[in-house]
């Protein structure tokens, strides 16, 4: 543990909603909810005006709708998020080599690597620099945390929100951690909290006093250990400013379940090409090819084939997937798939027979066209956003009604730069305004008409000339649209 309260956690406050409420003056302090858009779709981000109705993140759309049924609803706009997101990594890089990111939006630093604070009075000087830079390099707002250790320094951060500081001074930790539920320590779910309750243990307090013997009978030697150590408020954790992925993955969750044997197929494969084209971005290949179904009942069933070598190989995934596939009972409809690669290498051994058995299999190895619909995910979360729902691998083109995603940049030819405020029975919304412009007005237009067409984000705040700021001055990179950020079918939203 250290002396001094030099980690610093840093969580920007309700990024998405945050996003686009700076990029759209007239959502700015409106209930704003980001997330899927179709009836499966789930809450990526509420805005904090949004969270007074009781809306949040991972609730279901149809729910938070129930609660706020007059919030702007918004499908995600992944290139923005990831631009603003480079910003606010830039800035955290300037005060140490070690950063370890979380998220877009959530970031570990080590102040003392980068010798910005070695105590307390210099770690909150910059906590607030880094705080006062991001709202002026992004005009969003951040929560910083300062600690002597990750887990207290991500609950400071916590405690901060929205746009404050906490510094936890080391030596309190354990009078701090006391009377918290033991949900706030890290690796206790839900799970395990209900296995703590049982036995009488709701409190870290109470956590502490049971002592490391009786959460080893509990738990196991690892986590009861671990779960002791860290109630004592003990977390030698360090921040580590490479971490390296351990799987790429993909899903989809669909707005009506599939039963069509042929349409589940072509999903896989669909998701296999989308799989291995993030496969290869990340710079990896992978031996183990990993198919998961959920089904109509929410039953979910995982399947995987370990190749003889690496590959980054879209015939093989595929070919690997679609074998996988044949040992699932489908019958009953799936409202989930996903395809993912594990074992990743940097590296690619390929494995030639599996190669030329796939080309043969599919005729030559061509991808099905693909054609991607409505957003419901960092990744990682179950049928959450940032998953695209039900677009047909084989459809040549999305039909025009779902171009135009709620939220997504347009530009008309005498209106200029705009975003889609909904659409529906063959009409599109736009409000035309800007980042740091006045609430701007709205018009409709036909679906087809030829002088409105997608636009890239704008960035959020206006460049500045270098001697203005002292910090690296950072633009969105390409405001092109997210795969798999969906597309609003038909869905009529009204106006803010």
């Amino acid at each position: 543990m250290r002396t001094a309260p030099t980690i610093l956690h840093l969580d920007m406050d309700a990024f998405f909603a945050a996003a686009e409420q700076a990029a759209k003056p007239s959502l700015r302090g409106k209930p704003v909810v980001v997330g899927g858009l179709g009836p499966r779709g789930v809450v990526a981000t509420a805005s904090y005006e949004a969270r007074r109705f009781g809306v949040h993140s991972a609730m279901p759309m149809a729910q938070a709708r129930r609660l706020a049924p007059n919030a702007a609803y918004l499908v995600p706009r992944f290139s923005l998020y990831r631009a603003v997101s480079e910003q606010v990594m830039e800035l955290l890089g300037t005060l140490s080599p070690l950063v370890e990111p979380l998220s877009l939006d959530e970031a570990f630093v080590d102040l003392e690597a980068g010798g910005t604070a070695d105590d307390s009075a210099s770690a909150r000087a910059t906590g607030e620099r880094l705080r006062s830079d991001i709202r002026a390099v992004t005009g969003l707002t951040g929560s910083v945390g300062l600690a002597g250790s990750k887990m207290i320094a991500k609950i400071a951060s916590e405690q901060a929100k929205p746009d404050g500081l906490v510094l936890i001074e080391p030596g309190t930790e354990r009078e701090l951690l006391g009377p918290m539920s033991v949900r706030t320590l890290p690796g206790v779910g839900p799970a395990t909290g209900e296995h703590l309750r049982r036995a009488g243990m709701t409190t870290v307090a109470e956590l502490a006093e049971a002592g490391e013997d009786e959460l080893v009978r509990l738990l196991g030697r690892a986590h009861g250990t671990s779960l002791f150590r860290m109630a004592l408020g003990h977390d030698d954790r360090p921040v580590v400013a490479e971490r390296d992925a351990k799987s790429v993955s993909v899903e989809d969750t669909f707005d009506v379940d599939l039963h069509d044997r042929v349409r589940v197929r072509m999903e896989v494969e669909r998701l296999a090409e989308r799989c291995v084209r993030r496969l290869r971005a990340s710079g990896h290949s992978g031996r183990t090819i990993v198919l998961k179904v959920r089904r109509f009942d929410f039953s979910t069933l995982t399947r995987s084939e370990t190749l003889r070598g690496p590959t980054d190989d879209p015939a093989v995934v595929r070919e690997a997937a679609g074998r996988l596939l044949e040992a699932v009972d489908t019958t009953g409809g799936v409202r989930l798939l996903g395809v993912g690669v594990t074992g990743l290498t940097d590296y690619t051994q390929e494995d030639l027979f599996a190669q030329a058995a796939a080309e043969d299999h599919s005729g030559g190895g061509a991808a099905p066209e693909e054609s991607e619909a409505a957003a419901g995910g960092q990744g990682g979360r179950p049928e959450g956003p940032g998953q695209d729902h039900g677009a047909s691998a084989s459809a040549p083109e999305l039909p025009a009604e779902r171009r135009w995603a709620a939220g997504h940049d347009v530009r008309h030819a005498l209106y200029g730069a705009g975003w889609v405020q909904g659409s529906g029975v063959g009409r599109v919304t736009v409000r035309f305004e800007e980042p740091g412009s006045a609430p701007g007005r709205v018009r409709t237009f036909r679906i087809d008409d030829p002088d409105l067409e997608p636009s890239d984000p704008l960035p959020l705040v206006a460049s500045r000339a270098p001697a203005q700021s002292s910090w690296p001055e950072t633009r969105p990179k390409d405001g092109s649209p997210d795969e798999g950020a969906g597309v609003s079918g038909g869905e009529e939203m009204s106006s803010p």
